[in-house]
């Protein structure tokens, strides 16, 4: 069985969608249950969502209600039910294309390759050095998220092992979270990018500095920097190191407040 989890928070005019892709998926349906967690909206996701469960009943789609905690906690509330042998992450305002989980599946049970957790491109876009692709994957390694981060969470399948031998999301944690998580994960686990586009993620816009959490540009570099501390503090990197990649993660954020500042400009006049 594959675990989806969903956590949602006023995504009433974007839940449907999510869901329809999860519905629509190549692979049997039958083999999925799908976990909602109610992040504590203050829209009408609920209602949305709990009508659309009665209209589709033939799909496994568990719906729990939290108070307002944050994407990390509603991932570990939805994580810790799951009852799958692979955990599917997806966010609320993003849609799978109809292959993704089958294509991942392939992979997974290419016994060769032994792959733990599986992340894909999305919205068309390349992956970037210091990925290398060889074969159609591109490993991702400790190292190479302290540079870049290129598993978005609802490209990221992985299986039920790496809950148990890394545990779950910093719940205190609510901007870049996935890369802290990623981060541990890859110390005891092989993980991969899968060349191929099979998410449209966020409806398509573009991400770091105009929409989802991450276009919080400065709680995002917060973020970064908490999880290099914590690194650190773990003794999985230097200080040398430290000191290097809190020089690197500065000159990256006003590279991006750079970008944002021109993007939007050149939006608004247009």
């Amino acid at each position: 069985m594959i675990s989806v989890i969903i956590p949602m928070y006023n995504a009433e005019e974007s839940i449907v969608s999510t869901l329809d892709s999860v519905k629509l998926q190549t692979f049997p349906l039958e083999n999925f249950e799908i976990i909602i967690v109610n992040d504590g909206s203050s829209d009408r996701s609920a209602e949305v969502t709990e009508n659309y469960i009665k209209v589709n009943p033939e799909m496994n789609i568990t719906l729990i209600h939290q108070n307002n905690g944050g994407v990390s906690a509603a991932r570990n509330a939805g994580m810790k039910i799951a009852k799958g042998e692979f955990i599917a992450l997806l966010d609320a305002d993003d849609e799978w294309s109809q292959e993704k989980i089958e294509r991942q599946m392939q992979y997974f049970e290419n016994r060769n390759l032994q792959i733990d957790f599986l992340a894909t491109a999305r919205n068309n876009n390349k992956i970037l050095y210091p990925y290398k692709i060889k074969n159609g994957l591109a490993e991702i390694t400790f190292s190479k998220l302290l540079i870049r981060n290129e598993a978005q969470p609802s490209t990221v399948m992985f299986r039920r092992k790496v809950i148990e031998n890394t545990g779950y999301f910093d719940s205190s944690q609510r901007y870049a979270e996935d890369v802290n998580y990623w981060m541990k994960v890859s110390l005891q686990n092989k993980m991969y990018i899968l060349n191929e586009s099979l998410i449209i993620m966020g409806q398509g816009k573009r991400s770091f500095g105009v929409s989802g959490l991450s276009s919080n540009l400065p709680e995002m570099a917060k973020g970064f920097k908490k999880s290099l501390k914590e690194m650190y503090d773990a003794g999985r990197i230097n200080l040398p190191q430290y000191i290097l990649f809190r020089l690197f993660y500065k000159a990256k954020y006003l590279l991006l407040l750079f970008r944002t500042f021109y993007h939007n400009l050149y939006t608004t006049k247009k």
